[in-house]
């Protein structure tokens, strides 16, 4: 299936084949280009039915177009099963909405006053509802305990694993307090890495007790806190698996994670076209072990053919083993759960004048201030 290719004849809804496509296209968030819904994701949405969408700032023009495109996208899936809709808002570098300039996470951490964080992110949830978001892919769980590392730095609350914790679990006690889930990420840590594993697949060289005394500490604190979403890291920990990225690794995200740290909730991949994973690993490869791993969403966050070819290499799977039919059915079952925390009794939406508020503002800037002197 390509984008631009004609949809096929709808199968009927209580077919096996229906149930395995249903399955599989709950199973990508998928981004795009523009301020609109283009042709090529209509014609995904009308036979991948995806579980969700998500922004970036080459989405955005204005918080009322914001909210109108999040309307759009709705309208795309089944009112049954509603897509989830997803931003990355961490502030500092990675926002993609900037009505308010809310300050990188180390600076929120320099205060270090856990009160402070959960309003910044209630404050910043409330922004995120007003636009009709649902999920933020924030906040970092990541210790910055390696200097030379190139993509988190002050993404990163701290370099002391405690203060992460403390922060990432105030963090996430903001935006669910705005009716907003947060998610976790880079599990099961990306702050020791030398290299982006946008450009690379980075490799942390620690000992099983020197992962659990740093890496593991924040995002032990953030399951046991409830957090609703984990993502993982393409990045290979040789302690835990010798030979694949922590997505791909069932000994690290059903080991460690499900099993150690009794994580309960929704698993999501970190973006399968960066190049730790994509060219390297062939995509049936990625899917079939991260699924086995017990990953239950994927992000494929621009290229169409990727997605067309994930959906149907997710109907494959299903159709050649019945492991990956079992895999599906739970990845189905929790994402239905997340769901029922989100959607069934939501907050009301705020009004758009809350984006940008002269209070919020005056939060950031404050929190901004105290934190860099």
């Amino acid at each position: 299936m390509k984008a631009g290719r004609s949809v096929r004849k709808a199968v009927g809804a209580t077919t096996t084949l229906a149930d395995r496509k249903r399955r599989a296209g709950q199973r990508l968030v998928v981004g795009f280009h523009g301020v609109d819904a283009p042709d090529s994701l209509r014609a995904l949405c009308a036979e991948v039915q995806p579980a969700g969408f998500i922004l970036f700032a080459r989405n955005v023009e204005e918080p009322a177009q914001v909210r109108e495109l999040n309307r759009q996208l709705s309208s795309l899936v089944p009112a049954e099963i509603p897509a989830l809709l997803t931003v990355d808002q961490e502030g500092g570098r990675v926002q993609r909405i900037k009505a308010t300039e809310w300050p990188r996470a180390r600076w929120v951490g320099n205060v270090d006053d856990p009160v402070q964080t959960r309003d910044l992110a209630r404050s910043m949830g409330e922004e995120l509802r007003a636009l009709g978001f649902h999920v933020d892919w924030a906040p970092v769980a990541d210790v910055d305990s390696n200097p030379r590392n190139p993509v988190i730095g002050d993404r990163a609350f701290s370099d002391r694993p405690d203060a992460v914790a403390r922060h990432v679990v105030a963090f996430l006690a903001g935006l669910e307090q705005a009716g907003v889930a947060g998610c976790v990420k880079h599990f099961p840590g990306h702050g020791e890495t030398t290299v982006d594993s946008h450009l690379d697949l980075p490799v942390v060289e620690k000992e099983p007790p020197a992962l659990d005394a740093c890496e593991l500490v924040p995002f032990r604190a953030a399951v046991g806190a409830g957090a609703p979403l984990v993502m993982t890291a393409h990045v290979r920990f040789p302690a835990w698996d010798e030979d694949l990225p922590a997505t791909m690794s069932r000994r690290v995200v059903d080991g460690v994670l499900r099993q150690r740290l009794g994580f309960p909730g929704v698993v999501v991949s970190d973006d399968l076209e960066m190049k730790a994973v994509r060219g390297r690993f062939p995509l049936e490869l990625q899917l079939d072990l991260a699924s086995r791993a017990t990953v239950d969403l994927f992000l494929c966050c621009s290229e169409v053919e990727l997605q067309w070819e994930a959906f149907e290499i997710l109907v494959r799977l299903q159709e050649q083993d019945k492991a990956h039919h079992d895999i599906a059915v739970d990845a189905f079952d929790r994402l239905t759960a997340l769901r029922r925390r989100l959607l069934l009794a939501p907050p009301p939406m705020p009004p758009l004048s809350v984006v940008g508020s002269i209070a919020h503002r005056d939060l950031a800037l404050g929190l901004q201030a105290r934190g860099r002197a």
